[in-house]
């Protein structure tokens, strides 16, 4: 007459062991960081800077300092345009990437390529990502007026375009808490490398204070 109670006893036991199991696995999981590749060109990649001063690992310094468990990899290549990222995105979003940072275009600009171009490959890129139903950050750029206004309005308009095709994140502007300090010319002196570019460490720190709170709305994507 004891054997239903015996049995019921270790019904009982082996039900709280799967419990306690299911929330060790859950446990650990959650304590995996989120991995976020940072998909660029000289910016993303810290040209110039030693490598605990370039965007990358100021971006994840901050974002660990706001409570994120993150690790943020740095794919940046210099002197990359859209069509590298284009060639490159593939291998850079490995099983284990949980959100993308796109950051290029500057070089395309730079090269006065045609922008329908530059926004045929960075609409490559985003669909490759939105494949993998991935959050993404598109970090645009603005032209300067140097190819006429046609061209500054087709390349600065791809960018906003193209994050509200695929339901992006965006940021408009790289350099955009550079250019809204006051003084410009104390800003380049400051906040940029000697060729005027890229960022000195105290622009990437800037740019990474600004940009910052929208990285952390995409991690909270993921969640």
């Amino acid at each position: 007459m004891r054997a239903p109670f015996v049995s019921f006893r270790y019904g009982a036991r082996l039900l709280a062991l799967k419990v306690l199991t299911t929330f060790f696995l859950v446990s650990v999981a959650s304590a995996q960081p989120v991995v976020v590749a940072a998909l660029g060109d000289s910016l993303t990649a810290g040209y110039g800077l030693p490598q605990e001063e370039g965007f990358v690992p100021v971006m994840e310094d901050w974002l660990q300092a706001q409570g994120a468990e993150v690790e943020l990899r740095n794919a940046g290549v210099s002197g990359d345009t859209t069509a590298g990222g284009l060639s490159r995105v593939d291998w850079t979003l490995t099983d284990d990437v949980d959100a993308l940072i796109v950051e290029l275009g500057g070089n395309d600009l730079l090269r006065g390529i045609n922008p329908a171009v530059s926004r045929g490959n960075l609409d490559g890129i985003l669909k490759a990502a939105d494949a993998r139903d991935l959050p993404i950050l598109l970090v645009g750029m603005t032209a300067t007026g140097n190819y006429g206004p046609d061209y500054k309005a087709a390349f600065d308009a791809m960018y906003p375009e193209l994050a509200e095709q695929y339901g992006a994140l965006l940021y408009p502007n790289f350099f955009a808490a550079l250019t809204a300090l006051e003084d410009q010319a104390a800003a380049r002196r400051e906040h940029m490398q000697g060729d005027g570019i890229h960022p000195s460490a105290s622009g990437v720190r800037l740019v990474v204070e600004d940009m910052g709170p929208q990285v952390l709305e995409l991690l909270e994507r993921v969640n």
